[in-house]
């Protein structure tokens, strides 16, 4: 058994084995880029008690992630296709973990809302990046099978990653989550650059454009115009609701702050095991038809989450468990749907495009979340239901949408 060579472009068939270790380094990188995203909103309680902010405020620090990610998104656009992908990723890779550095090392809360801005400009790339790879070198035969193991990166956050952050932020304070992503991430990096392949396929049909030819060639194509409102839709239905659970479960449902490490590691275990099987269905059955079952069974645990009453820990953690299976299960098939609805020598550029729009849309998202719902005297959050019933009329309208998206490769 071999390896790839660094300077060895990739080109399908692969053997499993090399598409294998390929896989796994993307799931890797993605795995930390995602805990980095999704570690703040547990933290909404450590960081509200630490800087004395309100729920508005904390809509903001998780949107200037959001909106940095998608203004470098944006910009990676008329770059990301031009250069190996495997120079891209190492690039983008150190700087994220500068602004995960600096993010642990952040004194004040406007300073750590510049070390998110920072995190941002680079780990939303990162995402753009990892699936246009996915849709390279995949065939689509086998595509959502991939892409669900590396969309599982998702799942392993909440089971590793955020428990052990939550952990540490209980024994030492918020800080600490940042330093043990940092020291994760300097790992990560070492297997990229000694493990990673060159990943030059999709230059090999690229056309020179001006910046404005590519920007029409993208833009004047119906297809796309499509696709990215399937994905503006499928952030507006998702992340006006995740960022405020942790919150919601504390303040709202009598969760101990101790004990929301258990919600994302039994939602996360659940969609470990969940994703692949959605991959393997979106294949076998076709992604649209895979998506709209998934994301119809998404709208009840939606509902039931953001109307739940005091209860037992044990229902707390039933209602979110079913939340988490069905709401990480619909991005699986909604990515591949993306990947494949343009041809290969233009997906870095789409999926840049498609970032930048997924980020925009989660700024958006907590933004309309923020202004719905405020804090009681108590701390208590009001509106969250409201919330709930906007992101079930957008999931219905995200299902409309997909069956218009066509696949072309």
């Amino acid at each position: 058994m071999t390896t790839l060579e660094k300077n060895e472009p990739l080109n399908m068939p692969q053997p499993h084995f090399k598409e294998g270790l390929l896989l796994f380094i993307l799931a890797a990188i993605n795995f930390t880029h995602i805990m980095d995203f999704v570690i703040v909103a547990p933290l909404n309680p450590f960081l509200k008690n630490a800087f004395h902010i309100t729920t508005r405020e904390f809509g903001f620090l998780v949107a200037s992630y959001t909106l940095s990610a998608g203004v470098s998104g944006f910009l990676a656009f008329f770059w990301v296709d031009k250069f190996d992908r495997r120079a891209v990723l190492l690039s983008l890779y150190m700087g994220f973990i500068l602004g995960n550095v600096l993010c642990a090392l952040a004194p004040t809360f406007s300073m750590l809302i510049t070390a998110r801005i920072v995190a941002g400009a680079f780990g939303g790339v990162m995402g753009a990046v990892i699936m246009s790879v996915v849709g390279d070198v995949i065939p689509p035969e086998r595509r959502g099978k991939a892409t669900g193991i590396v969309m599982s990166a998702f799942a392993a956050a909440s089971v590793i990653g955020i428990p052990l952050g939550l952990i540490f932020a209980e024994k030492y304070d918020w800080h600490a989550p940042f330093i043990f992503l940092s020291c994760i991430s300097v790992v990560v990096f070492g297997l990229m650059y000694f493990k990673l392949p060159s990943l030059k396929l999709h230059l090999k049909n690229a056309i020179v454009e001006n910046p404005i030819q590519m920007l029409s060639s993208i833009f004047s194509n119906g297809n796309v115009r499509w696709a990215l409102l399937f994905t503006i839709l499928v952030m507006l239905a998702g992340f006006t609701v995740v960022p405020y659970i942790s919150d919601y479960m504390v303040f709202n449902v009598g969760l101990p702050k101790e004990d929301l490490r258990y919600i994302y590691l039994f939602g996360g275990i659940a969609t470990v095991a969940s994703g692949p099987i959605v991959g393997r269905l979106a294949d076998k059955f076709g992604k649209q038809k895979i998506y709209a079952i998934v994301a119809t069974c998404s709208i009840a645990p939606i509902l039931l989450i953001t109307h739940l009453p005091v209860l037992s820990k044990p229902l707390i953690f039933l209602a979110s468990t079913s939340f988490f299976i069905f709401f990480g299960g619909r991005f699986v098939p909604a990515m591949a749907i993306m990947t494949g609805c343009i041809e290969p020598r233009n997906r870095g550029k789409f999926m840049s495009i498609n970032s930048s729009t997924q980020q925009l849309a989660n700024a958006l998202a907590t933004s309309i979340a923020g202004f719905i719902i405020y804090n009681t005297s108590t701390g208590q959050l009001v509106g969250f239901g409201t919330v709930g019933v906007l992101a079930s009329v957008l999931t219905l309208a995200s299902i409309f949408i997909a069956y218009r998206v066509k696949q072309v490769s």
